[in-house]
Order: structure tokens, then C-alpha cells, then sequence
């Protein structure tokens, strides 16, 4: 694998590759995702990347109805609203990322437990160009 730096850039970058990295310490192996330059739990400097699994389960949600301009654009609102959720890994981290394949019109039918898979958000071309970690049902 290419070395990059453990930075947020990188992170980005990654995904835009459709890959979910972490950091993981060389020192205690603790994991981190999104990355961190060191390690909360040891304070060692010594950070490696780590590839994800991208698998686990709906920790906690949220339906979004009134949503910020750039969700607005991309036709998502009162009508239409959206699922943000937090979503605990197969390798025992909790991560915040969009639900996709749910009907957040309807919260109820949204199931706490409910097994996850990483899928990866495209939006834009050229240098407007993102890509957003999501989790759609296994």
C-alpha cells in the first residue's frame, strides 16, 4: 500500500478509493476511524493505516426533515428526508456516516441492531468532486 500521511486529507482521499481506513497504533494497537495522528490511549506518535472490514450495526439513528443547503441540493428535505446514523463496527469502533436504503420518511421500519455494510457516496465531478461514508443493510 502507498504511504500516506495519517491525516484527514488522506482519509478522503481513501474513500474516494472506496476504502474505509482507520489508524491503528504500533504501540497498544488501539483503532481510530476517522484516523488520529497519535494515539489517545498509549500517546504514541507511532500510527500505522489499517483497512476496515466496512461491516456492522445500526447503533443509533436520526431522520433529517430540515436539512443544510448542499443535502437541499441533492433534492433532500421536508418531503424527502434523510438517515445519519452511528454505526458500531465489526472491529468495535462507532462511526457516524449517512444510511442509505432505509425510507427515513417512515422511522419506525429503521431497526436499532439492524446489520450494515460500508458503501461509499459520490457526488460532483472534476475538483467539486466528494465521496461521503455511508452504510446501506447487509
Amino acid at each position: 500500500m502507498e504511504e500516506r500521511p495519517i491525516s484527514d486529507i488522506s482519509f478522503r482521499k481513501f474513500l474516494a478509493e472506496e476504502k474505509l481506513m482507520g489508524s491503528k497504533c504500533g504501540k497498544c494497537g488501539k483503532l481510530y476511524v476517522p484516523p488520529r495522528h497519535f494515539c489517545y490511549e498509549c500517546g504514541s506518535s507511532q500510527m500505522e493505516w489499517h483497512e476496515m472490514k466496512g461491516e456492522g450495526e445500526l447503533a443509533a439513528y436520526t431522520c433529517i426533515f430540515v436539512c443544510p443547503a448542499f443535502m437541499a441540493e441533492e433534492g433532500y428535505g421536508r418531503k424527502n428526508p434523510y438517515c445519519t446514523g452511528v454505526v458500531a463496527l465489526s472491529e468495535g469502533l462507532r462511526v457516524v456516516a449517512r444510511i442509505e436504503g432505509v425510507d427515513a420518511s417512515k422511522p419506525e421500519s429503521i431497526k436499532i441492531g439492524m446489520p450494515l455494510k460500508v458503501t461509499f457516496l459520490h457526488r460532483g465531478e472534476g475538483d467539486k468532486a466528494k465521496t461521503y461514508l455511508a452504510f446501506k443493510p447487509a
